[in-house]
């Protein structure tokens, strides 16, 4: 279970953080649509450069942390990379919410509980 939550993180986050590099510009296009009318909306340019780099390193922290566990069976890591998971989707919750996009923030939480389970798997 270790290694097959870490590769779903893995897959996750460097999915997203890898398009949000491709696609800049239509990624910042969309997400200054998005929070046009919260109070966000001023900062929509740093915080895509701050989600991009904390999925990237949820990402990376988990894919390695995989590699770890396949290899050595050490979870440091893919633990750091599930927690670092944890924080990238509460930052994504938190703007869904200031975006008044509760059927965005309500697609994350089952995200937020694999990511849950995988810190209490990773942790023992």
């Amino acid at each position: 279970m270790q290694i097959f939550t870490a590769a779903f993180l893995a897959i996750l986050f460097l999915q997203s953080g890898i398009d949000k590099i491709i696609d800049h510009r239509g990624n910042l296009e969309w997400l200054k649509g998005h929070f046009a009318n919260s109070p966000l909306a001023g900062v929509v340019p740093v915080l895509l450069t701050t989600l991009t780099l904390l999925e990237l390193a949820a990402g990376a922290l988990s894919a390695i942390g995989c590699l770890m566990l396949i290899v050595s069976r050490e979870t440091t890591i893919a633990f750091y990379g599930a927690v670092s998971s944890a924080v990238a989707l509460i930052a994504l919750f938190f703007g869904q919410r200031m975006a008044k996009d509760y059927a965005g923030a309500a697609v994350l939480v089952p995200y937020f509980l694999l990511t849950l389970v995988a810190i209490y798997l990773l942790a023992q």
